[in-house]
């Protein structure tokens, strides 16, 4: 099962939910550029470039992604550029948001590199407990790099103080235990990519 399965949405569905949130990304590097807030163009110019990045990997490597999770990549850092506008300062639940769903990202790039090296190694094999355990302190501590670097580079992203920090761990978390329960399935094409990509690698 895909995850636009899981949706009830067609492969066509997706990809045009796709487009209309790059070109909201597109609006808003315009917005960024014409009103002098060069913060909002550059996070939305970066967040379009993370959309382009599964037609990078289909033109370099072959992989087709699901356009299920092409769509929820374009979804969550939509999210994270509209609430640099104004919403996560107006709104505590909206950064919630944002975190549990670039969280779940997050999470799944995490899991398939960790189930692909341990499908291509016959040194590993964990139980499945332990890949759930994984998902979630791989979050963690990708929060913490993000957290670092949101003080290092407080002039370039938006900071909102050390009492945000709690918050947005429980929420990294969250999204962690949904994709250790209910995601891992959906992330078997991604795996395989990983997988063939350390025999290519590695032989």
């Amino acid at each position: 099962m895909t995850l636009g399965d899981a949706l009830g949405l067609s492969d066509a569905q997706e990809r045009a939910i796709t487009r209309a949130l790059q070109l909201v990304l597109l609006v808003l590097i315009g917005y960024g550029l014409v009103t002098g807030e060069f913060t909002i163009a550059t996070t939305a110019a970066l967040a379009l470039a993370v959309t382009f990045l599964p037609a990078l990997l289909r033109q370099e490597y072959g992989y087709s992604m699901d356009p299920g999770l092409v769509c929820w990549i374009a979804v969550a850092v939509v999210l994270h550029t509209v609430g640099s506008l104004w919403l996560y300062a107006a709104f505590q639940w909206y950064d919630e948001i944002t975190h549990t769903v670039s969280a779940t990202i997050v999470a799944g790039v995490g899991y398939a590199a960790f189930r692909a090296l341990e499908l291509h190694s016959d040194e590993i094999d964990v139980p499945s407990t332990f890949r759930a355990v994984f998902i979630v302190v791989f979050v963690l501590a990708a929060g913490v790099v993000w957290e670092v670097l949101e003080f290092a580079f407080g002039g370039l992203i938006t900071v909102y103080g050390t009492d945000d920090i709690v918050t947005d761990f429980v929420f990294n978390a969250v999204g962690a235990v949904i994709v250790a329960i209910w995601g891992t399935g959906y992330l078997r094409g991604l795996v395989g990519f990983f997988r063939r990509r350390l025999r290519a690698d590695g032989g």
